[in-house]
């Protein structure tokens, strides 16, 4: 391990940590002219989510806290009997039932998100502690407080109206002041409260002209706060009553101060070729006005996402498959590793090591090799052990993605992996939660958040946990820290900048266990059966991983139009045997099939990269036709350098009765010694254009220049490369009916292969060509589907020269395929009960090749899988909150090498999970491998060792949020 990296490292955590101690109010009180004060609450974390009515007459469903906005701005301040702004309570009758515009206001069921307005997902939380709900009686009220059953939110010609839904119309009692630029509505004996008796809150980000913000939330057990909050005045809002609750109408200050104009006589103008959309005041704009909604988490479905365009793009606008594990079902499935993160999306299975020592992936049939992205920034370090105690949710772009990320080993042709990790919140948020369970196992969590100054201008967020277990695994005892600050800068109205960093310390007996031989588990063995808990590595000095990464991610915009986005990030993996703890590795069972022969290995292996990206992201107009452009360019560094003592006789192993000898003698020559730069330039440009509202075209291509120089230390040789690659794409999305996308798409992928052929040419980069054609539909407002149908090729590979006696060069005239179907499905099925699962079939073989036989299938690609993972919530009564959930996971039969000389057995593993959670507790009992059903994930080496799942285990986890 380098002391050095480690050091700066725990620097940059210790100044983000020095930044957080700092005293900082986490509760903001104001003043009024009275002297009246209130504080603000501290509450949980939730989601938030932009989200707007497509079409005013129709209306779609909002997840949760139920907010509607119609497209177009409608006068719906008619002329009508006002209340009073002055401090003094409030009641006025009803407006005229029939004629009014808010009859047309969409309700909850039916409410859609936008395909054009770009969408962040960010965390919010609530109030703390929101009081339990008392029994439903008469009336709607719950122990003598009116629940606020939603919150909804429309454009008019003037600004915007809010509205609090009660049931049935019943009147609200509010007392209004003003203090500076705030409005402030108290609603006595009410709460903020959906049917099913969750708490929510809103809030709306400067919405039109002259508005900073719009919050309404509980601020005590029977109040609930309205506040509008003015730019640089005090903000005109009249209050009216109406059969859905009570109407708040918020007039734009632009339109309050607009002079008349006079009328002109109209002239023709010609529109020109080329123009950018003219910016308005938020009140005109015709595009919706894009509100963010504070409640409970937005379940299962995850509408949009940025990894398919680097652009905040609906999925269903993307014609390319891409499935999302967000931050729900993690919690529900208490999923601690990437590899559990990732069980639930099609096409992917695991071909990590046992116990959690690396985490590899294939993906529609292909390798995946511990490259993937942090925030869309590509990392070369995740794939080793890895904090996940930071990640808000998995993210996976099936197929070709060089065309935005250039050049990322294997994972770039089958798909890659996005982690998304969490943000800062501009509200005190704290959680705390411990683990406890099977093997020994423990586990302590904190996740710490809000603002370090009043004005909400710098944030923060602290996620730190520490892990420990034996593991079923014999000598495999493991223990982990990991720490993740962030702080996020609004430097002004148009620029904001994120600095995080991560790092994570893993212990553990020896390096990771590399499984139990093939003869014995997956096959028989005339001595018996092996133990899945074998570990032919005995016990050993304990081995150091350090993994870290540091960067930064800014953001300007120019106007409403343009922006300009420039991150960086280092990162790095020390794996070190520090004072010389040996590597155990074999070739596997002597003849009588007992005695495993052991080598031993010593040395570290270091990985550095260094990664530069700018974006610049642009929306214009030719004639008709909307574009949104994105040109950008990264520099990327990686830098791997290791040094090994390979072959290093040790003693073996009676399989059967191992009694272990672990001393070795090492004659301090390392025979496997490199330091290897690779450098890449990438320069990419991509058009989404929306050709009409139904039909959208994505066309892109990426241009990388790489060099890669390598000097081996054992034979003093120097070598270097270098090649281009083009990488392009093009999609098209056409959408009958509103809720269904047909798609196809072509796309491209490299990855740089180092070496020479016979006559001493360089070896080209290895092809990745897909194509894709599928169906992405919205069952209903909160439930998706995705139908994909692919075929994948893989060109260029290097099999042996038939032509060279010496057996030592290669020629690229291999190829294989992948060609398969994945459906996958996810969201809300009814109120409480969700749901995320998916099938694939595969068929990965070889089809051309010097050495392997054509027809092979493709190593550990099953060729069909299968995943579910449900959960019910009860909704209400005296078992409000408590929740059941159940998983199957389907994985067949599938090679263990591409000779195809083992074959893994199929299994079908069971989950469960018991939980209960009420305002800010949370318990729940995981329960994994419920039947005890004895499956192996995956083979080591060439296939001589399987390595094996967990047998049943249970885990308990108690969390607070406060």
């Amino acid at each position: 391990m380098k002391l050095d990296k480690l050091f700066q490292s725990l620097l940059l955590t210790g100044t983000v940590v020095l930044f957080i101690s700092t005293p900082a109010t986490c509760e903001e009180v104001r003043e009024d002219v009275q002297g009246e004060s209130f504080t603000q609450g501290i509450g949980k974390s939730t989601l938030d989510e932009k989200v707007a009515v497509k079409d005013k007459d129709k209306e779609f469903a909002l997840p949760k806290a139920g907010v509607a906005i119609a497209k177009s701005p409608v006068d719906l301040l008619r002329p009508r009997k006002t209340r009073l702004k002055e401090s003094q309570t409030a009641s006025s009758p009803h407006r005229a039932k029939s004629g009014e515009a808010s009859k047309n206001i969409p309700q909850l069921s039916e409410i859609e998100l936008p395909a054009k307005s770009a969408i962040m997902l960010v965390q919010t939380p609530t109030p703390t502690n929101p009081p339990n709900p008392d029994p439903p009686s008469q009336g709607g009220k719950q122990g003598g407080v009116l629940p606020i059953t939603g919150v909804k939110a429309n454009p008019t010609d003037k600004g915007v109206e809010v509205i609090l839904e009660t049931p049935q119309g019943t009147r609200l009692q509010v007392t209004n002041r003003s203090t500076g630029n705030n409005f402030i509505a108290d609603v006595s004996g009410a709460q903020l409260r959906l049917p099913s008796g969750e708490a929510f809150t809103f809030r709306s980000d400067k919405p039109i002209a002259g508005i900073t913000q719009i919050t309404v939330t509980n601020i005590d057990a029977n109040t609930v706060r309205v506040t509008v909050e003015g730019e640089k005045a005090l903000p005109a809002v009249e209050l009216f009553d109406d059969d859905a609750g009570l109407v708040f109408g918020i007039t734009s200050q632009v339109t309050a101060t607009q002079p008349p104009q006079q009328p002109q006589t109209p002239q023709t103008q010609e529109k020109p070729a080329t123009e950018t959309p003219e910016e308005k005041p938020a009140a005109q704009q015709d595009e919706p006005i894009e509100l963010v909604v504070t409640g409970e988490q937005d379940g299962y479905r995850v509408p949009d996402t940025s990894v398919g365009t680097r652009t905040d793009t609906p999925l269903r606008d993307i014609p390319q498959s891409i499935q999302v594990v967000p931050q729900q079902v993690l919690q529900d499935r208490q999923a601690r590793s990437i590899t559990e993160g990732l069980e639930n999306v099609s096409g992917v299975t695991s071909i990590a090591t046992t116990a959690g020592g690396r985490d590899y992936f294939v993906i529609r049939g292909f390798e995946q090799y511990g490259n993937a992205l942090v925030n869309g920034i590509p990392d070369s370090s995740i794939a080793n052990d890895s904090g996940f105690a930071n990640v808000e949710r998995l993210e996976v772009l099936k197929g070709p993605a060089s065309v935005l990320y250039g050049e990322t080993g294997f994972s770039a042709l089958g798909g890659i992996i996005n982690f998304v990790t969490k943000q800062p919140l501009r509200e005190p948020f704290y959680e705390v939660s411990a683990t406890a369970g099977s093997f020994n196992t423990y586990r302590g969590a904190v996740d710490f958040s809000g603002p370090l100054n009043n004005s909400k201008t710098v944030l923060y967020r602290l996620n730190a946990a520490y892990w420990s277990s034996d593991t079923f695994l014999n000598f495999n005892e493991a223990r982990s820290f990991s720490i993740a600050p962030s702080l996020s800068f609004s430097l002004g109205k148009n620029t904001d900048l994120i600095v995080e960093g991560d790092v994570n310390i893993a212990e553990r007996n020896g390096r990771q266990p590399l499984g139990v031989p093939a003869v014995g588990s997956v096959l028989s063995n005339p001595n018996g059966k092996i133990s899945r808990s074998f570990s032919f590595a005995g016990p050993q000095k304990d081995n150091l991983t350090v993994v870290g990464r540091a960067g930064y991610r800014l953001e300007h915009r120019f106007n409403d139009n343009w922006k300009l986005r420039n991150a960086f990030l280092y990162s790095f993996s020390d794996d070190d045997d520090g004072d010389g703890a040996p590597y155990f590795l074999s070739s596997g069972l002597a003849s009588d099939n007992r005695t495993l022969n052991r080598t031993a290995t010593i040395g570290s292996y270091n990985v550095d990269t260094y990664y530069l990206n700018t974006d610049l992201l642009g929306k214009f107009r030719t004639g008709s036709i909307d574009h949104q452009l994105l040109f950008g360019f990264s520099l990327n560094r990686k830098i791997d350098d290791f040094s090994f003592e390979n072959d290093i006789p040790a003693a073996s192993v009676d399989i059967f009765n191992p009694v272990f000898d672990q001393r070795i003698v090492p004659t301090g020559v390392r025979n496997s010694s490199e330091f290897v730069t690779r450098d890449t330039l990438g320069i990419y440009l991509q058009d989404q254009i929306t050709l009409a509202e139904n039909l959208k075209l994505l066309l892109g291509g990426r241009v990388d220049i790489f060099e890669e120089r390598k000097t081996n230390r054992v034979t003093n040789e120097e070598t270097s490369q270098s090649d281009t690659a083009f990488s392009p794409r093009v999609g098209i999305v056409y959408q009958p009916i509103q809720p269904i996308s047909l798609y196809a798409s072509f796309a491209r992928s490299f990855a740089p292969t180092i070496g020479i052929s016979a006559s001493g040419e360089a070896l080209l980069p290895e092809r990745g060509t897909q194509y894709e054609i599928g169906i992405k539909g919205d069952l209903t407002s909160k439930l998706s589907t995705t139908l994909a149908f692919y075929d994948l090729t893989r060109s260029n590979v290097t099999t042996p020269d038939p032509n060279d006696p010496t057996e030592v060069y290669s020629v690229q005239t291999g190829e294989q395929r992948s060609r398969g179907i994945e459906l996958d499905i996810s969201g809300e099925i009814l109120p409480g009960w969700n749901i995320i699962g998916g099938y694939a079939y595969n068929d990965a073989r070889v089809t051309k090749d010097n050495d392997i036989p054509v027809g092979n299938r493709l190593f550990s690609a099953p060729e069909h899988s299968f995943n579910l993972w449900t959960t019910y919530r009860i909704q209400q009564g005296d078992l409000q909150g408590l929740g059941f959930g159940l998983g199957f996971y389907y994985v067949g039969e599938r090679a263990a090498d591409l000779n195809n000389t083992l074959e893994l057995p199929s299994y079908f593993r069971t989950d469960a999970a018991i939980f209960y959670e009420r305002d800010q507790f949370r318990a729940a009992l995981n329960f994994r491998n419920l039947f005890n059903v004895e499956y192996y994930e995956s083979r080591y080496g060439s296939g001589t060792f399987v390595l094996p799942g967990a047998p049943f285990t249970v885990q308990g986890t108690i969390s607070w949020k406060f």
